[in-house]
């Protein structure tokens, strides 16, 4: 296997983090399955009853379905290739496949700063400017907020993994979990100054959305505190999205800072968790925490697992 030919050309990588999970491979293999198997469930279960209750065919709904499809799109970046590493005997990584895991993983953790920030703006029109919803959000400009964090953010990451994939290359030893941007970047013998800038370009366009959002809440708490049935409104639909942009902030802030300036005195498995605990978390946590506390879709859940244990009584009767 070439790994490096006069240390200018890298064709596979190696990913070190594994190192001290082989011990114990079918316990992190079997956990690992049913965390996926666990996004994959609650994601899905959330987009379905979306999708099919035209009762929720509203903005805030399509947003949120938006929302899991980036969760679901994301985490099949990393676990099916996560899983096969933990099964095999050798840990290695092609080239082109470490840029497209790179690509996908975090496309769909910026991706979600996005739809975070569309979500934001649609319920500062639904409670501060209530009378003018629905000619502000009409169809074409709910379109538009659909596709915007996506192609937003696939042209931004595009450009950082071409940047990326012009420079020498002279290592190719990964120590994380899979491939990411930063610590591909880190193995080049030339200059990276371009891919840094594109760096900081990426993390002041998505600390945009964070401040937008930010200041959407100051505008949406000061609008509730004057009306009661405001304050039931943001309690019901801003609460979870408040929660959701906490969890997936606080899970990629660690990442970036701990991929960037991380310690290397910590153990392995701290730093296994430290890497990947942002494709766990948000994915996880986000679909629950909509599923809890969003009424229609609470009710919606509820009516029908309650009409399929209807129909399943009805069959051990007959």
């Amino acid at each position: 296997m070439n790994f490096i030919d006069n240390a200018s050309t890298v064709t596979w990588f190696t990913l070190s983090g594994f190192d001290e999970m082989m011990e114990h491979r079918a316990t992190f293999f079997s956990l690992t399955l049913l965390c996926y198997c666990a996004i994959i469930l609650v994601n899905l279960a959330l987009i379905l009853t979306i999708v099919l209750n035209e009762n929720l065919h509203e903005p805030m709904y399509i947003f949120l379905c938006n929302l899991c499809i980036s969760g679901l799109f994301g985490t099949a970046g990393f676990y099916p290739k996560f899983l096969l590493d933990v099964l095999s005997y050798l840990q290695v990584i092609s080239y082109a496949g470490c840029l497209i895991q790179s690509f996908v993983i975090y496309s769909s953790a910026c991706g979600d700063f996005a739809i975070l920030a569309v979500m934001a703006y649609d319920r500062y029109v639904a409670i501060c400017r209530p009378l003018e919803y629905h000619s502000v959000m009409t169809r074409r400009r709910v379109t538009w907020l659909v596709f915007y964090p996506w192609l937003s953010t696939f042209f931004l990451i595009s450009i950082q993994s071409i940047l990326t994939s012009t420079l020498r290359l002279c290592r190719s030893h990964i120590e994380k979990l899979y491939c990411a941007n930063w610590p591909t970047v880190k193995l080049s013998c030339t200059s990276t100054i371009a891919s840094n800038i594109m760096g900081y370009i990426n993390t002041l366009f998505y600390a945009g959305h964070i401040i937008f959002i930010v200041c959407s809440y100051v505008y949406l708490i000061r609008s509730c505190l004057k009306s009661i049935e405001d304050r039931g409104k943001f309690m019901q639909t801003c609460m979870p999205h408040l929660l959701s942009l906490i969890n997936v902030t606080g899970a990629l802030l660690f990442e970036v800072f701990y991929s960037r300036y991380g310690s290397t005195v910590i153990s392995q498995h701290f730093h296994n968790f430290m890497a990947v605990q942002f494709l766990v978390i948000p994915p996880i946590l986000n679909p629950l925490i909509y599923g809890v506390k969003l009424k229609q879709i609470r009710n919606r859940i509820m009516s029908l697992c309650i009409s399929k244990r209807t129909v399943s009584l009805k069959k051990t009767l007959q």
